[in-house]
């Protein structure tokens, strides 16, 4: 038989946040892939877990999940822990986990730590319904595909990013968004932990002129349903007659029904509409 994947959260700052199942979990499989083994010992010397261990990261994940793959397969258990928080969240763990699954392995996760559920929690914005971007494409055709589709995203958005690209991060969004409340987290979980309500406005005009420190977790404001509604029903005013009679029986309408909601639409009769029309 083979063995199992343990997708282990570990602590995204305060060591005390990591759960009794997952130490257990740690000390008693056979092999543990980390994302940076030195940085990963830190923890593991901390709670006297000896396990052995081998790196997995973003640079080899493909060729050294099929190395995993093939230890799993003779029936070893194995762990697996990024640097902070849950594995495949943004994470090459996501590699691994599809490489197990079509190979018939079992894999399951122990949940614990997350930095983007952490930032949504003390956030203060809506949190029922919300979307995680994590960091945005580096590819400047992808980013700015992505930076549209967050126009209309009327969910919170949750995204990551690095301190040395906060300040443009910011001037991108301002600019593609207009503004929006946005609150900031950094140090989650540690002493000095910053939960900063702001807007994308201020936040782009702060970190212009100061130093950003730390790994940041945004949350994002998202468009407000009635304003996406009342743009989308405005649309008309860019179109022709036939345009807008097509626009509303592309959605389903019967000519008449349509032909009366141009009408109302455009403020003149339904017979305006149809003399327009011939």
């Amino acid at each position: 038989m083979s063995g199992t994947l343990y997708l282990c959260a570990t602590p995204i700052g305060n060591l005390n946040d990591i759960t009794l199942r997952t130490l257990e979990t740690l000390k008693a499989v056979d092999l543990i892939a980390a994302e940076d083994t030195r940085h990963s010992r830190i923890l593991l010397d901390h709670f006297g877990i000896t396990t052995p261990m081998t790196s997995y990261h973003e640079h080899n994940k493909y060729e050294k999940a099929g190395i995993l793959v093939e230890k799993l397969l003779t029936g070893m258990n194995l762990a697996l822990i990024t640097d902070a928080g849950t594995p495949a969240i943004s994470d090459p763990g996501e590699e691994l986990v599809r490489q197990c699954l079509a190979a018939g392995i079992s894999v399951t996760s122990l949940p614990g730590p997350c930095a983007c559920i952490t930032a949504l929690t003390i956030s203060g914005l809506p949190a029922r319904r919300f979307c995680f971007e994590a960091f945005l494409p580096s590819e400047k055709k992808e980013r700015r595909q992505v930076l549209e589709e967050l126009k209309e995203e009327t969910r919170t958005t949750i995204l990551y990013e690095a301190p040395h690209r906060l300040g443009k991060t910011l001037a991108e969004l301002c600019e593609a968004l207009g503004e929006r409340r946005l609150t900031i987290c950094r140090e989650l979980t540690k002493k000095y932990e910053e939960g900063w309500q702001t807007t994308l406005s201020e936040a782009a005009s702060f970190y212009q002129e100061n130093e950003a420190r730390g790994e940041f977790v945004l949350v994002l404001e998202g468009r407000s349903a009635q304003a996406l509604a009342e743009e989308k029903a405005r649309e008309w005013e860019q179109m022709s007659l036939p345009e807008h009679l097509e626009f509303y029986l592309n959605q389903g309408m019967e000519k008449k029904e349509a032909m009366k909601q141009m009408a109302k639409d455009r403020g003149c009769t339904k017979r305006e509409i149809y003399q327009g029309l011939l």
